[in-house]
């Protein structure tokens, strides 16, 4: 849609604060592994005390049976959290659902159907109709990103009390270099051929960036290869507003084995290939430091 490419060129620029969005996004996924316990009549003390550290998948929680046992059951709908319209999310079936929480006890509900097999977490927000990604739009996407993933670390590195503690020193002094550098393009609704003269001349400033993304993505677990399921919290936060999302990740992977590698991730980037290092990520809560591979150029 060539004739659309403005507009289609700032959907990237206008989302740069949506860093808060996945970030949020991610902690409201992660919170959905935790169990649930349930208690009844006389079940009141088994329960608490046999679920208390018994873990169910989503969709399930926790209640405990005639003899105390802990077991998984599919959770009732109306057992979900209050919600609010920001909670909305896009099933695979094309219905909205309420939240994460409704969709997943629907899918449980749904257990050996081929309904309930087919049935995820398509995108976060309500249902709505998703323009096919053309040829044309899939090429110039990773120009587009690459810029986006750069501004957003601009922001994580700014003061700002929500994103204190996300990037650790030594990610922030490498951050510092790009935000100081007077060279840098600013945050803006930049055109195609801007976007590309910049990453030639500037190639430097968004080598970490790209990097910095796969890191924060490789989590489950960590072993520098990215999965359908540790991609499904971007795709699902940027499916909305980019439509180029899915097929983009689909061509990062040529060879279709439903794994990304650090080095197919950084070729659909653009980024040439050089030799590694260990990189450390920033640490979470009651977590060591974690490691990975990276590109030196």
């Amino acid at each position: 849609m060539q004739s659309g490419n403005i507009n289609y060129i700032t959907a990237f620029q206008s989302t740069s604060t949506s860093i808060l969005v996945i970030i949020k996004a991610k902690k409201a996924e992660s919170s959905l592994n935790e169990d649930e316990s349930s208690s009844e009549g006389n079940m009141g003390l088994y329960s608490v005390d046999s679920c208390m550290n018994y873990e169910c998948k989503r969709g399930h929680m926790c209640k405990a049976d005639q003899q105390g046992n802990p077991r998984c059951v599919c959770q009732d709908p109306v057992t979900c959290p209050p919600t609010k319209l920001l909670d909305q999310v896009c099933g695979t079936d094309n219905q909205t659902y309420a939240s994460s929480c409704h969709l997943f006890a629907t899918k449980c509900r749904l257990e050996g159907t081929k309904k309930g097999h087919q049935l995820q977490l398509d995108y976060f927000g309500a249902c709505k109709s998703i323009p096919t990604c053309t040829d044309f739009e899939v090429t110039q996407f990773p120009l587009r990103m690459r810029d986006w993933l750069k501004n957003i670390l601009m922001q994580l590195y700014e003061s700002n009390p929500e994103h204190a503690g996300y990037l650790n020193e030594k990610q922030r002094n490498k951050v510092k270099k790009i935000y100081l550098d007077e060279k840098r393009l600013l945050a803006g609704d930049h055109s195609i051929d801007l976007l590309l003269r910049d990453f030639k001349k500037n190639y430097h400033m968004y080598v970490y960036p790209v990097h910095w993304q796969f890191s924060e993505l490789d989590k489950h677990p960590m072993d520098r290869v990215l999965t359908h399921s540790e991609l499904a919290p971007l795709r699902a936060s940027l499916v909305p507003m980019e439509h180029c999302i899915t097929r983009f990740f689909e061509e990062c992977d040529p060879n279709k084995d439903k794994h990304i590698t650090l080095k197919e991730w950084g070729h659909c980037f653009g980024i040439k290939e050089g030799k590694f290092i260990i990189f450390q990520t920033s640490p979470r809560p009651c977590s060591p430091h974690k490691k990975v591979l990276l590109y030196v150029f």
